[in-house]
């Protein structure tokens, strides 16, 4: 696959592997950011990229064409960009990573050995897992309530026996999973320096 460089995000001096490219400042329009892959957008924010009122969505999907890892940049950019979404913004993937210690390029994969660690973060998702692993057979069972490759019940579940028949599709029961999350979002955004990280 072609290497694809844009010698604007690296201030580095020019080397041989990249004289077909002209260099080019970095931009003045707008201010680059850079993050997780993961995230998680909100219904406004969405729309906004949709519709893109003031065009800054579709000047940097243009912008971001190039870029190797996309994803790590354009969202957090737009958002960041722009005033009225900036106080929305909350630094954190909401997923439980164990990395080596020294880190590696990939995070470890997770065992049963996590598992108190895990769910005691209270993060949202977690990663990395490798296929059939029994820790994946105790999220389903434990945090779930998911067995024998069935789907995760909800509070819109109705019938005997439980889930055979849909009830009100509107109906909402928080589970435990609903207050580890609360407690996270509680950590995060509760601090009295919250609003003074924002798009740092």
């Amino acid at each position: 696959m072609p290497l694809i460089f844009d010698p604007g995000l690296y201030q580095t001096n020019k080397s041989d592997i990249f004289l077909v490219r002209p260099r080019r400042n970095l931009p003045t329009a707008f201010k680059l950011y850079t993050g997780s892959a993961w995230m998680i957008l909100s219904r406004a924010f969405v729309e906004y990229c949709i519709w893109g009122w003031d065009n800054l969505p579709r000047t940097l999907l243009m912008y971001y064409t190039n870029f190797v890892s996309s994803p790590e940049g354009y969202f957090q950019t737009v958002i960041c960009n722009v005033p009225e979404f900036v106080p929305t913004v909350v630094n954190h993937d909401m997923h439980y990573i164990s990395w080596d210690i020294p880190p590696k390029q990939h995070p470890r994969t997770l065992s049963l050995n996590d598992t108190e660690k895990m769910i005691a973060s209270d993060a949202a998702f977690a990663r990395k897992f490798k296929q059939n692993l029994p820790v994946l057979d105790l999220i389903d069972k434990e945090l779930l309530g998911r067995e024998n490759g069935s789907f995760t019940p909800g509070g819109w579940c109705a019938g005997n026996p439980p889930c055979s028949e849909v009830g009100n599709p509107t109906r909402l029961k928080p589970g435990p999973g609903a207050q580890r999350l609360q407690s996270l979002l509680g950590k995060l955004v509760l601090p009295d320096n919250f609003w003074k990280n924002q798009c740092k």
